[in-house]
């Protein structure tokens, strides 16, 4: 195994982790922000407030994403593993 073998599996893991986790995390990120300026422009300082959009927000993510991330990571892991005897010899 060659340090460019390496270096090319290390490049598409973190490829495939990040394109799996953006939107959960941009939903997250945008939830928030929309819940923070209704607090900000509502004084209401509620900490809990948050909570259940975000997780309403993550769930719509999994619904409507959820089979392309899981076409991603069943990608990578069937790649890795039919390439596992040319990475090993």
């Amino acid at each position: 195994m060659t340090p460019e073998m390496v270096m090319d599996l290390a490049y598409r893991g973190m490829r495939v982790s990040l394109f799996v986790a953006a939107p959960l995390l941009l939903t997250t990120l945008a939830v928030g922000l929309i819940v923070s300026l209704f607090q900000a422009a509502t004084q209401i300082n509620e900490s809990t407030l948050s909570f259940i959009p975000k997780i309403i927000g993550i769930c719509a993510v999994l619904v409507l994403a959820g089979p392309l991330m899981m076409d991603m990571i069943l990608d990578f892991t069937r790649d890795l593993l039919v390439g596992l005897p040319g990475l090993v010899g």
